[in-house]
This record gives structure tokens, sequence and C-alpha cells, in this order.
């Protein structure tokens, strides 16, 4: 996996060299600082690394990262490094991880859960939007109000930063859970 890990402040620490070769995605700067070059995935890979610390940070740290030729996306993950981990990754405060989003179906529920931090309900409706269903259909499917699955849809957008269920729906639709193969 493309991943790099970071200090608190944000400066790269050690990168492997998948990530390295993203220049579509990633703009290394001066001083071992590294931006992306998706302006929205940028403010709110910022926004992380500023949260990382808090123990009870409602941030978003798993967010769609398109490239520059706005064809291609994959998820960012800012994965908090604590505790005892700190002995191994001595001044590192989070690694990022690049997921890629290739395959043009819904992915299983478990992922979609897992990369977005969701909970099993909203991690069902997400699929659901995915797989091409309404918001009324899951609703009568589930034997739940419109007004709850729109609580939840809410609440995906949150986690994965998208702005609209399009994109939401867009970007699920393009996760793979298969392997990763060397970016070109």
């Amino acid at each position: 996996m493309p991943a790099l890990v970071l200090d608190e402040l944000g400066k790269v620490l050690a990168a492997n060299s998948l990530i390295e070769a993203l220049r579509g995605y990633i703009q290394w700067r001066a001083q071992d600082r590294i931006s992306l070059k998706d302006r929205a995935a940028d403010q709110l890979l910022r926004d992380a690394i500023t949260a990382i610390d808090m123990a009870d940070s409602k941030s978003v740290r798993s967010f769609p990262v398109r490239d520059t030729g706005a064809k291609a996306m994959m998820v960012a993950h800012v994965i908090p490094i604590r505790l005892s981990a700190r002995d191994i990754f001595v001044r590192c405060a989070a690694a990022l991880v690049l997921t890629p989003v290739t395959l043009p179906q819904a992915p299983p529920v478990e992922l979609v859960q897992s990369l977005f931090d969701l909970t099993p309900t909203e991690a069902r409706v997400a699929r659901s939007l995915a797989a091409g269903e309404t918001v009324e259909t899951i609703a009568s499917t589930r034997g739940v109000s419109q007004n709850t699955i729109r609580a939840h849809v809410r609440g995906v957008l949150e986690k994965t930063g998208c702005n609209r269920q399009v994109d939401l729906v867009a970007l699920l639709t393009a996760i793979s859970p298969a392997r990763l193969t060397h970016p070109a």
C-alpha cells in the first residue's frame, strides 16, 4: 500500500516507493512536507493532522482524493499512532495510507465500513446507495422512515468527506477490494 509516516506537525519521516510514485496525487514540498494536489482533500488532510492528538476528535480521517486529472481516485486514511505503537514508531504521530479506488461496482459492506469508520447501519445504507437503490427504497425495504435513512446518509457524507449523494455513489462504486497494483 502507498504509505508514509508523519510527525505531529505534518513532516514526513518515512515514505515507501509506492507513495513516492503517486505524482498525480501528492506534491512533495520543502522541509520534508507534502500536500495533496486535490485541494479539498488537502484541507481534510491538514485538519486530520491538526486533530491527531485529540482523542475524541470527530474529524474526518478517511476521505477521497482525486488525481490532478480528476479521473482516478484513492481513499486517504490518516491513522493516528498511539500508545505502545510509539515504541516502534518513535517521533511518529500518524501514518497516511492511500487505498486505490478502481472497480465500477458496489463494494462489500465490511469494506465500506472499515474504509470510512462507518457504523454497520451507515455502511449498509452507503452500500445500498452505491448499488443504485433510492432513499425511499432503502427505507421501505428496511421498514424505517425515509428521515431515518436520510440521517444515516448525512452521517455517511460527513464521514466520507463527500458533499452530495452522487459523489458518494461515484466514490463507492469505484472502490475495489482487489490487491493494489503498482501505479504507473
